[in-house]
């Protein structure tokens, strides 16, 4: 089978080698589609802390099961699947405490362990979610990006339903963040951005107010569409400080600051009005299975859109040339696809 492997940064060979032999405990799944991240971007630039080369990507995909391990439950050949990523210790403290997405000694597929971008790819079945068999394999490869979004929600602790809520950042997440929330049963949902595209993309997804902070005062718009109590919930979806600094200073007192943007560098923050204000800043990083079966439950009930999200495909063997084009087009791409074995 050929399987895409970065050599180094911005160079993908590929190879040929052998089909995986599963375990009993293994299912082996045929790829059909593989979503490049944000931070698979970072790896091809050199750039991502936690990862060393070679590396096989993919960790959004979706596929098809083509054979059970022998003690495998639950599934069945042509299943559509898609896979949890993290790989984890079982030891540490989080683990045994039912946190297993921030593992003492957390991998993750495609970064620091192998990823799924082979033609044919063997997981533990315990790392596998079953896709309803009418959702597109475009849809099943985005559910990991969507599972980022509901898990990120889920760390305010509140019930959603009829708040107000601001996202920082039109991108992917940003994006499906705004949905979620809105799917969840927020009351409206505000999103800004600088880049007209994306902002444009989160309008065709039905995101209510879509806002460029360089064109409009944030302040003056919360204030008219929210009212004096501004937003219950904030969500930092860019890993920047003018966005981290917009966050705490238009966020209303005692309320919570999601943190799901990724810093490339150290934050500079305004640490004084998180204090005097009594903010709460929160952490959010992957997600569990829980998170990807509601994420499922909102695309199959038409409260997430996928589709507006996907700028293009390419073919499993121009893996390269999708980077190139994501390059090329910065400020008008949201999500590139891979697709293989459509046969």
């Amino acid at each position: 089978m050929l399987q895409a492997v970065m050599v180094k940064p911005g160079m993908i060979e590929f190879r040929n080698v052998p089909v995986p032999e599963i375990n009993a405990e293994e299912v082996l799944i045929e790829m059909k589609r593989i979503g490049v991240c944000g931070s698979d971007i970072h790896v091809y630039h050199g750039k991502h802390p936690y990862t060393s080369y070679p590396v096989v990507q993919g960790h959004e995909v979706s596929g098809v099961i083509v054979k059970l391990g022998a003690k495998v439950a639950g599934f069945k050949p042509g299943d559509k699947v898609t896979i949890q990523p993290q790989v984890c210790c079982g030891r540490c403290y989080s683990c045994r405490h039912g946190k297993y997405h921030i593992c003492d000694d957390l991998k993750v597929m495609g970064f620091q362990t192998t990823g799924a971008a082979s033609e044919y790819f063997a997981v533990a079945a315990a790392k596998v979610v079953k896709l309803p068999d009418e959702m597109s394999f475009d849809a099943g490869a985005m559910i990991e990006p969507l599972a980022v979004a509901v898990h990120a929600l889920s760390r305010a602790g509140m019930n959603l339903k009829g708040l107000n809520v601001l996202v920082l950042g039109a991108g992917p997440i940003g994006n499906l963040v705004a949905q979620a929330a809105r799917g969840m049963g927020a009351a409206a949902v505000m999103i800004t951005d600088i880049s007209g595209y994306r902002l444009g993309i989160a309008e065709s997804c039905g995101i209510d107010y879509c806002l460029n902070p360089e064109q409009q005062n944030l302040g003056t718009m919360l204030a008219d569409q929210f009212g004096a109590d501004k937003a219950d919930l904030i969500l930092e979806c860019v890993g920047a400080n003018p966005t981290m600094n917009q966050a705490i200073e238009y966020a209303r007192k005692g309320s919570s600051i999601i943190v799901v943007g990724v810093f490339g560098d150290r934050a500079n923050l305004d640490m004084g009005l998180v204090q005097d204000r009594e903010l709460q800043l929160i952490g959010t990083l992957m997600y569990q299975e829980q998170d990807y079966l509601q994420a499922i439950e909102l695309v199959k009930e038409g409260q997430v859109r996928l589709e507006p999200l996907i700028t293009n495909h390419f073919p499993f063997q121009d893996y390269q040339k999708a980077y190139e084009f994501i390059e090329d087009r910065k400020d008008r791409t949201m999500k590139v696809i891979i697709a293989l074995n459509d046969h």
